[in-house]
């Protein structure tokens, strides 16, 4: 009954972390809402297969990535069918970037592929280590980093300088 106590004590403690990781990838409050419930409720549902010395940060955040780029591929399939039924006018893509303006760093961040940013976003925005980060992406410690390091260089030519970036 403990270790259920501590399980559920902790998903709270990260219940902010785990909203606002949410809320940049969907770009959406409603969204990300969802994510964060169909999250918890897989985390309770798999607590079983969490081991105590496992990191809940780690673990929960792996699991609402995962969910996020799975509903993002169910979208993408959704919107494939549409389009060869040619019901154009349903556009799943609420967000169009089509800015030039480049004044503000959340419209570089979007510029960024998808890996880069979301490495950023856990180093820099989430305060992770590269391992914790790393292993939630799925990836070596080593493509994290150069993950990082070509999304900050990116970011920075973009912006014209390390300066204005950080």
């Amino acid at each position: 009954m403990e270790r259920q106590g501590s399980f559920r004590h902790g998903i709270v403690a990260l219940l902010p972390e785990l909203r606002a990781f949410a809320r940049f990838l969907t770009r959406d409050a409603s969204r990300a809402d969802d994510l964060v419930q169909e999250a918890l409720v897989r985390a309770f549902a798999s607590r079983g297969q969490f081991a105590a010395d496992t990191n809940l940060k780690a673990w929960l955040f792996t699991i609402l990535r995962n969910l996020f780029y799975e509903q993002a591929r169910r979208r993408k399939r959704e919107r494939e069918i549409l389009d060869e039924y040619g019901d154009q006018a349903l556009s799943l893509n609420a967000h169009d970037d089509a800015s030039d303006e480049l004044s503000d760093l959340n419209n570089m961040l979007w510029k960024l592929p998808d890996a880069q940013r979301e490495a950023l976003m856990l180093v820099g925005a989430q305060g992770m280590s590269y391992e914790e980060a790393a292993a939630i992406c799925g990836v070596t410690v080593g493509t994290l980093r150069s993950r990082v390091f070509r999304g900050r260089r990116f970011l920075c030519e973009l912006s014209g300088g390390w300066e204005s970036v950080f």
